[in-house]
């Protein structure tokens, strides 16, 4: 299965939909140099970021199991959501 930017995006914001908007608060582009999905979550000027695998990507997008990447996604955004909290 090929994947596109724009299917994967549209899926964590299906799983986890407090993480953000596709394009404004989540970018998804694929990382040729560790072969992975790339996910940046952004607010204001804060920025994370974590790597899909491939193989997770497809296994959620063709609706057998999205517990890796809906892991990986809340882990993302429960550690933005701490780093947020170091401001105030």
């Amino acid at each position: 299965m090929i994947i596109t930017k724009e299917e994967l995006c549209k899926k964590i914001e299906e799983i986890i939909p407090n993480a953000g908007v596709c394009g404004v608060d989540i970018d998804v582009e694929y990382d040729e140099n560790v072969k992975a999905w790339s996910v940046d979550l952004h607010h204001g000027h804060h920025h994370l970021r974590t790597f899909i695998e491939t193989d997770e990507a497809n296994t959620c997008l063709e609706g057998k199991s999205c517990i890796p990447l809906g892991m990986q996604i809340a882990q993302l955004k429960r550690n933005f959501d701490l780093s947020s909290c170091a401001e105030y």
